[in-house]
């Protein structure tokens, strides 16, 4: 992000004392750039070079890095793969170039997620699943109800985003949250990490 700020803006001030867990990339440029005289809708018009610059430099830095996936996401993805009536869909607060590079370091194929939706299509995150909801609808040509899809992730953002679509809310301790703050979100599922998914499955088949 500093490499992507540097070029597109000439800074990358605030950075290391930011706290970016939960946000989408648009909201933590903005709240990095207002100090300096950034409006939202400055930020809204550059997302677009921003979003470039970012899958520009991470995939020429990640190598540096021992990427590894999270405990049972692999063997997670593959299961659902193979089951015809699961579709899978990435929502993340990454902006959309970054989100497959971060994808192929830790091993996975970004084609697998057929659809998704990017922290550089929207700045609030509540927007993000009803909006991969909708390009999921359009790319499967089938109908899905909110109440059908499950949102996964470690942080009360990512709970959040979930309640706001009234999807499945599934929490992980793979994250950085502060202890007790994931259990005070109460999400539907609360697991140590992937590899209980499984009980999750077993429960909604019931």
């Amino acid at each position: 992000m500093g490499h992507a700020m540097h070029e597109v803006f000439g800074f990358s001030t605030g950075i290391d004392g930011h706290e970016f867990a939960g946000k989408t990339d648009w909201l933590s440029l903005v709240e990095l750039l207002t100090p300096h005289g950034y409006t939202y809708d400055d930020v809204a018009r550059i997302i677009p070079a921003y979003d470039r610059a970012m899958g520009k430099h991470l995939a020429r830095i990640i190598g540096d890095f021992d990427v590894q996936p999270c405990p049972g996401a692999p063997e997670l993805v593959a299961e659902l793969r193979s089951q015809d009536d699961a579709i899978l869909a990435l929502v993340t607060g990454n902006v959309s170039s970054s989100a497959p590079v971060k994808l192929r370091a830790a091993g996975f194929d970004p084609s697998h997620f057929t659809v998704g939706a990017y922290g550089s299509d929207a700045m609030d995150r509540d927007a993000l699943p009803p909006l991969a909801l909708a390009r999921a609808i359009e790319h499967h040509r089938r109908d899905i109800l909110p109440e059908e899809v499950i949102v996964i992730g470690d942080t009360p953002a990512d709970v959040q985003c979930a309640r706001a679509l009234g999807a499945v809310a599934v929490a992980l301790h793979t994250g950085y949250c502060k202890p007790g703050e994931l259990e005070a979100c109460r999400a539907d599922f609360l697991l140590d990490d992937l590899t209980q998914f499984g009980e999750v499955l077993s429960s909604l088949g019931d």
